[in-house]
């Protein structure tokens, strides 16, 4: 039997009382999101919502909540903002609707990786919101450039779906070409991994590829189990050593051989 999967809501629908669909944005297999109007707060609103097929889906929907109920606790100018969670008539997220463009199209629509300068600023304002995770008990441990939006310089983290304390983990939590070698394997995730995918975004910006290659990053394979990260310099010769050094770092197989966010912090800040 062939599953006919509900289509997205058109514009001019109603999601929920008083959110008007504008245009869906992006299904992924949990999720739809839309660009929608709040005729509450009177203005535009992006929409996390669970796909009507997916909706009975239990762990989707405690995933959905548990990301709307943090990003309310959370106060970070480098971290997106949720204004409400509701359950009815289908469990979805509202948050703010932020202009710029994700850091995935920003590098890749370029001739060349970010100058050093553009590279620092990047790492400090994503090292910022990271830390501020870190302090108020959770690890992101989905850092990618497509989670990142950047607008005229400014940044924002986005997407706090796989989010979680420090703690045991499964295997494979987290995109494939990004996620840190503990996540592929499964165990015990610390504030390492988040450094593993700071380390990760910034080698992308510097080199416009992610730092296993270019193969489909949901690709079910973990090349960082039995490979170690090119040297940024083997892609990018010209970059300085000093911001060089600290993304190589960053993406040491071993933990206890990675930096911590302070440490990268304070390697970028000379030449931000």
């Amino acid at each position: 039997m062939t599953l006919v999967l509900t289509p997205p809501l058109a514009a001019g629908e109603e999601l929920a009382p008083g959110l008007e669909v504008i245009e869906h944005l992006a299904r992924n297999l949990a999720l739809d999101v839309y660009d929608a109007w709040d005729r509450d707060r009177y203005c535009r609103v992006v929409v996390k919502a669970v796909r009507p097929d997916r909706a009975g889906v239990e762990r989707v929907v405690a995933r959905l909540r548990r990301e709307g109920e943090l990003l309310a606790r959370l106060a970070h100018p480098h971290i997106v903002r949720a204004y409400e969670t509701r359950e009815e008539p289908t469990p979805l997220v509202v948050l703010e609707t932020l202009s710029g463009e994700t850091l995935d199209h920003l590098v890749h629509r370029r001739t060349r990786g970010l100058p050093a300068g553009e590279l620092a600023i990047l790492g400090l304002q994503l090292c910022s919101a990271v830390r501020y995770l870190h302090r108020s008990g959770q690890l992101h441990l989905d850092l990618k450039p497509e989670n990142v939006i950047v607008d005229q310089g400014f940044v924002k983290l986005l997407d706090l779906s796989l989010t979680r304390p420090p703690g045991l983990g499964p295997r494979g939590l987290g995109t494939p070409l990004y996620c840190a070698p503990e996540q592929a394997r499964g165990g015990e995730f610390t504030t390492a991994a988040d450094v593993w995918g700071v380390g990760a975004v910034l080698f992308e910006a510097a080199t416009q590829q992610p730092p296993f290659g270019d193969g489909d990053e949901h690709e079910e394979t973990h090349p960082q189990l039995t490979q170690r990260a090119p040297l940024v310099r083997s892609l990018r010769p010209r970059l300085p050593r000093a911001p060089a050094a600290t993304i190589d770092g960053c993406l040491e197989p071993e933990i206890r051989h990675r930096p911590t966010l302070d440490e990268v912090i304070a390697a970028l800040e000379p030449l931000a």
